[in-house]
């Protein structure tokens, strides 16, 4: 113990030299811990929102970038296809299609239009609001609120897919009417609407100012090219607003198929079999188990490197705690003149060591709680980037 309070003593006089063998210790502690932390995390986000999809039908390509897409609203997307293909699976009787249409962004969020089937499905809760209902409506997930500070009766603006694609595409207003409770996902970072909002922002459907002034009739009617379209659905317009051509021809980035049991999963599985088909179905957990193993085989050359960066910063800390101890020669000798053995030097130097390597551990433990606390936030985040 005297040691102990000597050793502390010591370090507390010398608090500035301590403190960066401390920071600089308890960041080698944590690295290989963050690292396990956020590849566990991956793993789990991953798989489980995988296995809880049965089936994903989209634009023939890249099946990961349409499974990331699907899954966790990535910006890497495919040419989207069309309600037709959501419609033939309606027919078909043998799963509920679920559109997605996630082509804009509102703020470094994007905006997943769809239907009112993909909360039942994704056993999303409104927390503070009510569900959307109308045209212009949205409903944030949980993190996107609190990042963005927004509630019931806010407003966010669409943004275009990029700024050089303005044609047709309308920044549109949107009403929010709803907060979603937590899930740890990627709906947690994500902006609903209805569907059909979504192609209102794409310019497919608008509204018109009335082209009939005040005390006119039908007859007076003289429509000009210069009818204003509204960037904004309130009570006042919101009946004025339609659809312009084919509603089979609307397009949507992704369909989610709930099959009714595993016959008819597999049946829906054979009929887009053919590669000369421009649409393809894909069963996200086979799909993200790959992209999982091929994580977890690179994870072994990631811990090699990890144990080799380790040692050599943990040796670059003891030469800097040696290197500490010849400065303190004339120190240690005094010790000895005045009495102290060398066992208790030894002790002395020992304690500073356990004292130092504990702070560390405790701001190590820190760290990796921190980043465990919000692994989900962090992996959605990467995910979806």
């Amino acid at each position: 113990m005297n040691a102990f309070f000597l050793a502390f003593a010591y370090l507390r006089f010398h608090w500035g030299r301590s403190l960066v063998l401390v920071l600089v210790a308890a960041l080698i502690l944590s690295v290989p811990i963050i690292s396990q932390v956020l590849l566990n995390g991956s793993q789990k986000a991953l798989t489980e929102r995988a296995e809880e999809t049965p089936l994903v039908l989209g634009r023939r390509g890249s099946q990961l970038d349409l499974a990331m897409n699907a899954l966790y609203f990535s910006d890497d997307r495919a040419e989207p296809v069309t309600m037709a293909d959501a419609d033939a699976i309606w027919d078909s009787g043998l799963a509920l299609p679920i559109p997605l249409n996630t082509a804009f962004e509102t703020n470094g969020a994007r905006i997943v239009g769809t239907t009112l089937e993909y909360f039942d499905f994704r056993d999303l809760e409104v927390t503070r609001g009510r569900q959307m209902a109308l045209l212009g409506e949205a409903v944030l997930g949980a993190r996107v609120a609190a990042r963005l500070d927004l509630e019931p009766g806010d407003t966010v603006v669409s943004a275009p897919q990029n700024l050089f694609d303005l044609d047709g595409v309308y920044p549109l207003e949107l009403n929010i009417v709803g907060v979603l409770a937590g899930t740890g996902t990627a709906d947690d970072e994500a902006v609903f609407v209805d569907i059909k909002t979504s192609w209102v922002i794409a310019g497919i459907g608008h509204g018109h100012d009335s082209v009939l002034s005040p005390g006119a009739t039908q007859g007076d009617i003289v429509a000009a090219a210069d009818i204003v379209e509204f960037n904004r659905i309130t009570q006042e317009n919101i009946d004025s607003f339609h659809f312009h051509g084919d509603p089979a021809s609307y397009p949507v980035s992704a369909i989610l198929l709930v099959p009714n049991d595993t016959r008819d999963a597999t049946i829906l599985r054979g009929r887009y079999l053919d590669p000369e088909n421009a649409v393809q179905m894909i069963v996200p957990k086979d799909v993200i188990g790959e992209l999982v193993g091929r994580i977890f085989r690179i994870k072994s050359l990631l811990d090699a490197v990890t144990l080799i960066v380790g040692a050599a910063a943990l040796a670059a800390v003891g030469l800097a705690v040696f290197l500490t101890y010849r400065l303190r020669a004339r120190e240690i000798q005094t010790a000895f003149k005045i009495g102290a053995r060398r066992g208790m030097i030894l002790r002395l130097l020992a304690a500073e060591t356990v004292i130092l390597l504990c702070f560390a551990g405790m701001i190590a433990s820190g760290i990796a709680l921190a980043v465990k606390s919000n692994g989900s936030a962090l992996v959605s985040w990467l995910l979806a980037g």
